[in-house]
Formats: structure tokens, sequence, C-alpha cells
């Protein structure tokens, strides 16, 4: 067998060479490569916006809205409207809504205490939403080093306090 093996090896591996070339050329044929460019389509993003209405509102609930740009006053008109208990001073209308948040209309006389930036310490700045013992330490540090706050909008120099973060705190501090 191993005279019959020499004696045909090279015809032999010439076969499978044939076979494999004829194998890639029918794979090529039934699969080319280059298919022509891939077509990727966008669409314009859902921009719907989930916000709790609670308190003085006609209707408080869960409210789908149907526009990114929107501000509170399109919530609390979502809800039915402010009642005539509704202290209506005690939220700006025109502040943005973001998509999860929750907005209570307090009823007159009901308005929340603002925490100092200028006189609070530590402790005090913790119970602000958002604020732990080290992002309090930090505003304490920045009024330290620079001097009372000057205006509200200043917070957003503190480190680790960005947009975001301001826009949910700039209603509940004063610089009294």
């Amino acid at each position: 067998m191993s005279k019959w093996l020499d004696r045909y090896k090279a015809i032999i591996v010439i076969m499978l060479v044939m076979i494999i070339i004829a194998g890639g050329v029918v794979l090529l044929y039934k699969h080319p490569w280059d298919k022509g460019p891939l077509e990727i389509v966008l669409s314009e993003p859902s921009c719907q916006v989930t916000v709790c209405v609670l308190g003085e509102v006609e209707s408080p609930g869960i409210y789908v809205l149907d526009d990114c740009s929107l501000c509170i006053q399109d919530a609390v008109d979502a809800a039915g409207g402010f009642t005539s208990y509704a202290d209506q001073h005690a939220l700006n209308p025109t502040a943005p809504i973001n998509n999860g948040d929750l907005i209570h209309v307090p009823p007159l006389g009901d308005v929340p205490q603002r925490v100092s930036l200028n006189a609070a310490g530590a402790w005090l700045l913790e119970a602000l939403p958002g604020i732990g013992p080290t992002l309090a330490g930090r505003v304490v540090e920045y009024r330290s080093q620079n001097g009372p706050f000057k205006n509200v909008e200043e917070l957003m120099m503190v480190e680790g306090i960005g947009q975001a973060k301001y826009d949910g705190l700039k209603d509940l501090v004063t610089l009294e």
C-alpha cells in the first residue's frame, strides 16, 4: 500500500487542491462577499416624557407628554391645572421637566424652607436631594476658599455639581 501511495501522492495532492479551489469558487458564486454598501436607516427618537404630578392639581397622576421641551406649567396643565388651594408661586412654571420627574404642587402656606448656601453646615446641605457627605463638604470648602456665594448659579462651580444636579437644587437653596 505504501508503494501505491508513493506513486499516486502527487496526483492525490493535485486532486485535493482542485476540489478546494472548486469549493471556493462555488462559495464565492453563491455568497459573494461584496453585496454593496450596507444601508443604515436612523429614525427620529421618540420624544416622550413621563412625569408624576401630585399635590394641588385637579387630577394628580402620572402623565406621558409627547414633547421633550416641556416645562412645569405644561405638566400642571396636563393634570387639569391648579386647584384653588395651590400655591402657584411655589414652583417655577418655566422650569424644564425631564423624564421621570416628580412635580409636587404645595398648598398655600406650605412652601418648603430653603437651605442657605452661605450659612448652612455640611450636615444641613446633606438634607438636599442628591447631596451626600462628600458633595456637602465640597460646597462648604468652596465657600471657605472663595467667600460667600454671590448667586445660586455659582453652585455649578463646585466639583460634582453639573447642570442636571443644579436644576434639581436651584429652587431648594437661597443665599440668605
